[in-house]
């Protein structure tokens, strides 16, 4: 029998390691994601409900969330506070937890330096800041901005300083991929 994985994220999933994790899981997995972007953590807990579907008798659940809560658009603070952050993260998590035990937390992946709206210090804090609560509810955590820190310039696209580039969706892929294994 298949086991079902969900792969839940923000465009580092989307148009990133989520266009390479099908193929290189292989036939022994059925692996399942919302066609949307699931961008912020407050709307990934509001598509939790959308996507009840896709998620159920999920065996393994990748999830990920921070690069738009992170972001200084408008010049009045991050489009998330750390403590909503917070909170709403542990909502995710518990409502995945139901699902299956069985869930993975991919930390936040860097930027360019020169990126505009979202900058390293504000992922590292929001990184930070979750990983230990998340490890106290039992998360396993794929550290993926260790993994893309390594060389941002190589694994982050040049012409928009935040998405993934070839070579960082095959390095993140493999990551989750790896991860999702674990559980075998």
């Amino acid at each position: 029998m298949k086991k079902k994985v969900v792969l839940l994220g923000d465009s580092i999933r989307l148009w990133g390691y989520g266009t390479k994790v099908p193929e290189m899981l292989g036939e022994d997995y059925e692996v399942c994601q919302p066609e949307d972007n699931c961008r912020f953590v407050k709307y990934t807990l509001r598509g939790l409900f959308d996507w009840h579907d896709i998620i159920k008798n999920a065996d393994v659940i990748h999830w990920n969330n921070g690069l738009w809560d992170c972001t200084e658009i408008f010049d009045d603070g991050l489009f998330t506070s750390e403590e909503e952050y917070i909170e709403n993260m542990l909502r995710v998590a518990t409502l995945l937890k139901k699902i299956t035990p069985n869930v993975i937390f991919a930390t936040t992946t860097p930027v360019w330096d020169e990126f505009e709206w979202t900058h390293n210090d504000k992922i590292e804090r929001f990184n930070e800041i979750i990983v230990p609560k998340l490890k106290e509810i039992g998360i396993k955590i794929n550290d993926l901005h260790a993994l893309v820190s390594k060389d941002v310039h190589k694994y982050i696209k040049e012409c928009d300083m935040i998405h993934l580039s070839d070579e960082g969706i095959s390095l993140c892929a493999e990551a989750v991929c790896k991860a999702i294994k674990e559980f075998e």
